[in-house]
């Protein structure tokens, strides 16, 4: 069989070229390991970028690379102190910004209808994100809770986001269904 770039099967074959329109926006996430763990879901997920901000760690970093198992070096990233002007200069670039956080206002991830393209922000694994933040997003996303923890590690909870986001994606570009 050859080998097809970007799929790990033959029927990942329809993803080839795809290029998810979602960016990722880390504020102050304090574990390497959670960033190299978001360097793989956005290699995974072929998403368009991420932002590593204020004290999230950014390559190279040992403890990083060793979740990230390369991804960082194939997935387009920058830093950058401070994310409020980042979070804008994505919103003039028409992205929809949208905090993916536990709140009462937050829409439910599975009623989300995103307007693509959309910067996710994510912020600190304790803190959560801070509430400027909060306050420059357009959307507030929850992932349903069901247990008594109300949370998620903030990598896992990148990983069910995004790939929320590539299904829908997917409803939308007729040749990947």
């Amino acid at each position: 069989m050859d080998r097809l770039p970007f799929c790990a099967t033959q029927a990942g074959a329809v993803y080839d070229g795809l290029r998810l329109p979602v960016s990722i926006l880390l504020d102050n996430v304090r574990s390497l390991y959670n960033v190299g763990a978001f360097f793989r879901t956005a290699d995974a997920a072929h998403v368009e970028k991420l932002y590593l901000c204020g004290i999230t760690g950014h390559p190279p970093q040992r403890a990083l690379s060793k979740t990230a198992l390369g991804a960082e070096e194939a997935v387009a990233w920058e830093h950058a102190a401070e994310a409020a002007p980042v979070v804008e200069a994505m919103r003039g670039r028409g992205h929809e910004i949208a905090a993916v956080e536990t709140a009462v206002h937050a829409v439910d991830l599975f009623d989300w209808r995103p307007r693509f393209p959309v910067c996710l922000i994510f912020g600190h694994e304790v803190e959560g994100i801070r509430p400027e933040l909060s306050a420059a997003a357009d959307t507030h996303v929850r992932i349903p809770m069901l247990g008594g923890k109300h949370s998620l590690n903030v990598a896992t909870a990148g990983g069910v986001v995004v790939y929320e986001l590539l299904r829908k994606y997917r409803e939308r570009v007729p040749a990947i269904r």
